[in-house]
């Protein structure tokens, strides 16, 4: 269903979907870590060529931005879409290097409606995101606020 369409009701726990490509740009990484990241490993390549990693790799937040965009753009729905009280468990858990290609995988965990305010439900929702083999990246818990089609 479109995002243009979807409301609380069609958010159902157990769904899941995926969403991507996304291939990560060393230019990008360094211009991304730059302005909110700028440690060696994510700015300098000689640096970051002789630490841990081996050479750049994107920012953990760089990674999350990624996410985000790709959340926004295909799942979040405009017309329902309340924000969101925050995230648990945000765990980055492989380096993202350059020319890697990054995909979102998004699971239901569970859906219920709010008792306080029956015009809008609560929804939990696992996003990892995996590079290119397959390899989990970045895992959280993501808690959104969506508006119901029917106060009750």
């Amino acid at each position: 269903m479109p995002t243009g369409e979807r409301y609380f009701e069609d958010y159902r726990p157990g769904a899941v979907y995926e969403f991507g490509d996304v291939t990560m740009e060393e230019a990008r990484i360094i211009e991304f870590a730059r302005e909110f990241d700028p440690q060696p490993i994510h700015v300098d390549p000689e640096a970051a060529a002789r630490g841990i990693y081996g050479g750049i790799i994107a920012s953990g937040f760089h990674t999350t931005a990624v996410m985000m965009r790709l959340l926004a753009d295909n799942y979040l729905s405009r017309v329902a879409s309340l924000g969101s009280p925050g995230i648990d468990e945000l765990r980055w858990l492989l380096p993202v290097r350059p020319g890697d290609t990054l995909r979102l995988r998004l699971t239901i965990l569970d859906a219920r409606r709010s008792a306080s305010k029956p015009d809008r439900g609560v929804v939990r929702t696992r996003a990892e995101v995996l590079n290119q083999n397959g390899r989990t990246a970045l895992h959280l818990i993501a808690t959104n606020f969506l508006r119901t089609r029917t106060p009750t």
